[in-house]
Parts: structure tokens; C-alpha cells; sequence
């Protein structure tokens, strides 16, 4: 096991090598197809023998995959394989067009990029050590930052520095609920170690004053890269400039890796607290994202926006979800994750065909989609449907599922 753990985490590296310094473009595309689709056979292995002997714990307690783990695992890399299988027409009309800086090298900085970037969400949801968590959750916004401000027009530069400056201000506050909650640890004098399957057994021996005041500071630090509102202003302006793939990739999944992170301190809070402390914040910053997307969802104008406030909409409702913490509601946020991961993800990869067939991203401007790629306006038109929560989606499943665990615990 831990020989398939270390390969699944080499070959997605070796994969960006590949496609960055292979000459043949057409190599390069056939390569980042194979690494991505190499990388989630394996992720699945991962999966299996986590759903048949339960969690995983490899490398000196440095790996730990649990049921939680694995969701993300898999749908990272099944989004990653998508994504790939994406890219290569998406660039090959940017390339035709003139808009890849750097022609076919940028090309394959972009290949390049692209795995390290689902590299860096793998390590996130992988690693058993919270200071390391940290340092993946930093590393996705750093590897995404470069795909954000991939075409280095003005407006895709001013949306990757206000990207990377926003989380790093938010990052910054995570690492300091990291180091109280280290200190929590120390106060309890059980352990002075910072993983999190050491941490989850000593929990109730954690100081509560210090684990409430951590996960104030984690949730508004990973709050700000998970897109909760206030600090969601980053989100609309990154997800519209970047390449639709990699726009695919930010609000299917980065979004909710690091409502992973969240939850894992949430995890601890509620051992050495109870549960109502954590629950009762995540559902403000879940009600307060919601309530803050909704007008701008109504008045926009641009489609790769809109569906970029439905992200920071949809984050708000499985902030919800885990807020109310009953084994419904988890279930109903984690079906939430999966189904908004793929389905936005797939608008996305649409959103990105239609948008190159009509030139434009104003959504009155795009006409007649049904009629000149019918895969393409088929499947945009059936998965707006979906996002929307209409049955018989998942998303319409999760929400129902919500709805009924709130009124179980007279959250209504």
C-alpha cells in the first residue's frame, strides 16, 4: 500500500515534467491524458481498500486517508481526468486564435501546470499532519494562481494577484488557528504532535477556550479560499479569467478542499467544545453566503460569473450541512460536494465551448447553441437544470436531505 500511495503522488509530478518539456504538442496532449487517467486508477485502488479495511495510515502517521479523504480523493481525480481530456481541444482553439502567450511553449506550461495544481489538492486531502494541511491548502492557491492569470491580459493578471492576495491574508489567519491549536494540544498534555488522527483520539483533553478561538481563525483563513462570503470577492473575478478547465477545477473542487480543511478542525472543536460552537459559525458563514450570492446571481450578466456566485452559493449550503452536524446532514453535504463538484465542473467544460463558438462571455449574446453543437447546449441546458436543485438531480437529493436533517434538529 504505501508503494501504491507514493506512485500515486509521483505520477501526476512526472506527468507535468512530461508535458513541460516534451517538443511535440500532440505527445504533450496524449501524455497529460494518460498521466491524469493513470493517477485516478490508482486514486480508486486508494478508494477500494479504504471502503473494504477502513482508514489508512502510512509513512509514519505523515498519510492518513479516511471515508472523507477518500470522497475528495476521487473526485479530485476524476475531475482532473475530465479536465484533461478537456484541455486539449480548449487550447488547440486558443492556440488557432492567437490567445495562449507563448503559443505552443505556453501550451505546455499550461499541461504543466495543470497537474501540479491537482497534484497540490491531492497532498491536501492526503496528509495526516494539520501544519502540512496548511501548506497544501497555500500550494493550490499558489499552483492555481498561475492558471488564473494564464492568458496575461490585464484583467486575468488583476484577477490572479487579487486571488493570491486575498487567500494569503486568509491563509495567514489559518496558520494562526494551526499554532493555537498546537498550544490547545500542549495545554491538554497529551501530545505536542499536530496530527490530525493523534489529535481526533485526545480531543476531549484539548483547552476549549484555545479551540474555540482557533476555529474562529480557520474558518474565516480557509473560509476566504472555500469562497465564504465576505471574502468571496476573489472568486467571481478568478473563475471567469481563467482557462474554463481550470475554471472547472476551482469551483468543482478547490472550493471544497478547503471546506475539507474546515472540517477536520471542526472535527477537533467539536470533541474539546461540544458541537453547537463550530456548527452555529459554519451555519452563519453558510446563511451569510447564501444570502450575499442570490442578488448577484440575479443581476449578472457574464455566464462564467453566474456560475461563479452559484459556487460561493452551493460552498454556503454544505457550510450548512456540516454546521448542523447530524449523520443526515453530513451525508446530505457529502453528496452536496460530489454532485456540485461534478456538475459545475461540467458547466464549466460547456460554458468554455459555448463561449469560444460565440466570442463573448455576455450571456444575451449566446444564441443558438441547440442548433449548432447539439452536445454542447444539451448538456449546458440539462445541467443548469441540475445545479439549480431541480429533481431528480443529486444536488436535489442533497438538498432534501438538508432540508429534513434541519427540521430533525429544529434548525427551522
Amino acid at each position: 500500500m504505501a508503494i501504491l500511495l507514493c506512485t500515486l503522488l509521483l505520477v501526476p509530478l512526472l506527468t507535468a515534467v512530461a508535458c513541460r518539456f516534451s517538443r511535440d504538442l500532440h505527445r504533450v496532449e496524449r501524455c497529460n491524458v494518460a498521466g491524469a487517467a493513470i493517477t485516478a486508477g490508482l486514486a480508486f485502488a486508494v478508494v477500494a481498500r479504504v471502503a473494504t479495511q477502513g482508514p489508512l495510515i502510512a509513512y509514519r502517521h505523515q498519510v492518513y486517508v479516511d471515508a472523507l479523504s477518500a470522497i475528495m480523493l476521487g473526485t479530485i481525480t476524476t475531475l482532473g481526468v475530465t479536465a484533461s481530456i478537456i484541455s486539449p481541444s480548449y487550447l488547440r482553439h486558443d492556440l488557432a486564435a492567437g490567445h495562449v502567450p507563448g503559443g505552443r511553449q505556453g501550451a505546455r506550461w499550461y499541461f504543466f501546470g495543470l497537474h501540479v495544481f491537482l497534484w497540490t489538492m491531492m497532498v491536501t486531502v492526503l496528509v495526516n499532519n494539520l501544519g502540512l494541511l496548511w501548506v497544501g491548502i497555500e500550494a493550490t492557491t499558489l499552483a492555481s494562481a498561475l492558471l488564473v492569470g494564464f492568458y496575461r491580459t490585464q484583467a486575468a493578471l488583476e484577477a490572479a494577484w487579487k486571488y493570491v492576495i486575498l487567500c494569503t491574508v486568509g491563509i495567514t489567519c489559518a496558520l494562526f488557528g494551526v499554532l493555537l491549536t498546537y498550544y490547545a494540544a500542549r495545554q491538554g498534555g497529551d501530545t505536542a504532535s499536530l496530527n490530525w488522527s493523534t489529535l481526533s483520539q485526545a480531543g476531549t483533553h484539548l483547552d476549549p477556550a484555545l479551540m474555540r478561538l482557533a476555529f474562529a481563525f480557520i474558518l474565516v483563513g480557509f473560509g476566504a479560499k472555500a469562497g465564504f462570503a465576505p471574502l468571496h470577492t476573489w472568486l467571481a473575478d478568478a473563475h471567469s479569467q481563467a482557462p474554463s478547465p481550470v475554471s472547472g477545477l476551482l469551483s468543482g473542487i478547490l472550493l471544497s478542499c478547503s471546506l475539507f480543511g474546515i472540517l477536520r478542525f471542526q472535527a477537533l472543536t467539536n470533541h474539546a467544545t461540544g458541537t453547537q460552537f463550530a456548527g452555529n459559525l459554519l451555519i452563519a458563514a453558510g446563511v451569510l453566503s447564501v444570502a450575499v450570492a442570490t442578488p448577484f446571481m440575479v443581476i449578472q450578466r457574464d455566464l462564467k460569473r453566474l456560475l461563479a456566485y452559484s459556487s460561493v452559493e452551493h460552498i454556503g449550503l454544505m457550510a450548512i450541512a456540516f454546521g448542523i452536524g447530524s449523520p443526515l446532514a453530513a451525508t446530505a453535504g457529502l453528496l452536496h460536494v460530489v454532485c456540485h463538484a461534478a456538475t459545475k465542473s461540467l458547466l464549466f467544460f460547456f460554458a468554455g465551448d459555448l463561449l469560444q463558438r460565440c466570442g463573448t462571455h455576455r450571456i444575451s449574446a449566446i444564441r443558438g447553441a441547440l442548433r449548432t453543437s447539439p452536445l454542447t447546449g444539451w448538456g449546458f441546458f440539462i445541467g443548469i437544470f441540475a445545479i439549480s436543485g431541480l429533481p431528480p438531480s443529486g444536488i436535489f437529493v442533497s438538498e432534501v436531505g438538508m432540508l429534513s436533517a434541519a427540521l430533525a434538529d429544529r434548525w427551522l
